[in-house]
């Protein structure tokens, strides 16, 4: 006789060991055939796993039955490949693979763990735990060839994957986790999954930890609904590395398994929703970050951060934070895809060193608008938010807009600079429009000199040499005196006394701003060009 997991066997080790319970001969029995083995009994309510209905001793077989089925199980039947394939059945005491090796198939539907599942640096090829009713999952280290597959399981202590290589797909939709003692819902933090990290219609209540994953093509949350009103963040994830895309996007709700694609017309669908902070700074996103529809809770102290984030395109396409922030500072985007309502307001958007090449509006979105989103992005002036802004649209072909935006700038350093240089920059601004609106000089000019030289021609002129002078033009002496440096011969021929020599005086004084000014704005723009 020999011993395994304090299981009498007989010599053969395919005979059935002794003691086992009939639930338990059965599964080993369905394990050598690699049969499902359904303990269901057909009745929704008591087969429910999440739900309150005893299951008793003919559905409950022990975890460490179970572990020796996977660690060192029989052999399979002749022309079957030996799998574990449980429904409906309760494990009793802790399943414990730590450090293990399991070589067969393993799925398990609609089971409920009376204890934690630990597998910690545990190796599997693949493993499946559908809608399974699971106090604690602790698998840092795992390693997968294959899929890990934990749909619409419940955790109700959190799930621990960090550092797990996960070969192909991570599948984790309308699965039900709460934190553990630490705070964290899911941590996770260094994993790996080759593939697609699958999280739709997700509950997470806690910390969603994803500090410095990898993920080989896309991670999906879409309408995922994460909650940590414990502590500031519901997603950490800084340094994340997704090789396509990001989605916090609608899902669709119901019917089929989802397809991680955009739900079809018709479709009843749930947003993406976050209650608490999010971080997601120095990641790295290959095709786009997708926020579409996206709605986030914050307190005021919580923020969405993209601080330093790269990637191709920025789908800012979601709902108005009314509270918090929303950072961008470093972050660089080659499309920026936005709508204007999705903005936060004045004070809670930063975008410090934000850099983006493309601007894709989605719906109305004027100059005007961008302007007071810029505006709301730099509570003290800062050049380079206008600056950029201005890059863009004039790489686009629109000139005019960015000469508005630059602008703008100038206006609002106007208003952060002493008295005596306020003052002169409203003189630009008035006259050559800080030279981005040079023909304005123009115009002023022609004002002034038609205007003076209606006014001249009824003043008292007399000459100051009776017998040397060229003859009395109101409009070549209105024009003389403003033109600075250049002389026509008019202003000393003539004596003006009175209120006519004040004139005189501010035609000159008007004469030198507007050339002043005009000298400015030339000089703005030959340094632009």
């Amino acid at each position: 006789m020999t011993e395994g997991a304090g299981i009498r066997t007989g010599g053969d080790a395919g005979d059935l060991p002794d003691d086992l319970t009939a639930a338990e001969a059965g599964m080993w029995q369905a394990f050598r055939n690699g049969s499902v083995y359904d303990l269901s009994s057909g009745d929704t309510v008591v087969d429910d796993p999440h739900g309150g209905h005893p299951w008793g001793g003919s559905r409950t077989v022990r975890a460490r039955i179970v572990a020796w089925l996977l660690l060192a199980g029989p052999p399979a039947l002749a022309g079957r490949v030996a799998s574990l394939k449980l429904a409906g059945v309760q494990i009793s005491g802790s399943l414990d693979l730590a450090g293990g090796t399991v070589v067969p198939y393993v799925e398990m539907k609609r089971c409920r763990f009376e204890r934690e599942v630990r597998m910690p640096e545990a190796r599997f090829t693949t493993l499946r735990m559908v809608d399974c009713s699971v106090p604690r999952l602790e698998a840092a280290r795992l390693h997968t060839e294959g899929d890990l597959h934990l749909p619409r399981c419940r955790f109700h202590n959190g799930v621990r994957l960090t550092d797990a290589q996960i070969g192909t797909d991570l599948l984790m939709n309308q699965a039900i986790v709460y934190r553990d003692r630490t705070g964290r819902s899911i941590a996770a933090d260094g994993m790996t999954v080759g593939q697609d990290l699958q999280a739709e219609l997700l509950e997470s209540h806690g910390e969603m930890s994803l500090r410095s994953a990898k993920i080989g093509v896309s991670l999906s949350l879409r309408g995922a609904r994460l909650a940590n009103p414990y502590t500031r963040l519901a997603l950490n994830a800084p340094q994340l590395t997704v090789e396509r895309s990001l989605y916090l996007t609608p899902a669709g709700v119901g019917g089929q398994a989802l397809s991680g694609t955009t739900p079809a017309r018709g479709t009843r669908v749930q947003r993406f929703e976050c209650r608490g902070g999010v971080r997601l700074d120095d990641g790295r996103f290959g095709d786009a970050v997708d926020l579409e529809q996206a709605r986030f809770g914050f307190t005021d102290d919580q923020e969405l951060s993209l601080r330093r984030v790269q990637t191709s395109e920025l789908r800012f396409l979601g709902e108005q934070p009314r509270r918090g922030k929303v950072v961008l500072s470093g972050a660089r985007v080659v499309n920026l895809v936005d709508r204007a309502s999705a903005w936060p307001g004045p004070g809670c958007l930063h975008m410090g060193g934000f850099a983006y090449e493309n601007l894709v509006p989605q719906g109305p979105f004027s100059l005007a608008e961008r302007l007071r989103w810029v505006a709301a992005a730099t509570a003290e002036y800062a050049p380079e938010p206008y600056e950029r802004l201005a890059a863009v649209l004039r790489a686009g072909g629109e000139d005019e807009d960015a000469r508005e935006v630059l602008l703008a700038k100038q206006r609002r350093r106007r208003e952060t600079l002493p008295p005596a240089a306020k003052l002169w920059g409203y003189a630009q601004d008035w006259t050559v429009a800080y030279g981005y609106r040079p023909g304005r000089a123009a115009v002023w000019m022609a004002v002034l000199w038609a205007a003076s030289s209606l006014a001249f021609a009824h003043a008292a002129h007399p000459a100051v040499d009776p017998g040397r002078h060229a003859p009395w033009s109101p409009a070549l002496f209105a024009l003389d005196l403003l033109l600075p440096v250049i002389d026509l011969g008019q202003v000393g021929q003539w004596q003006l006394h009175g209120g006519w020599q004040w004139l005189s005086t501010a035609l000159i004084l008007l004469g030198w701003i507007l050339a002043t000014a005009v000298a400015a704005g030339a000089t703005r723009l030959l340094r632009r060009s």
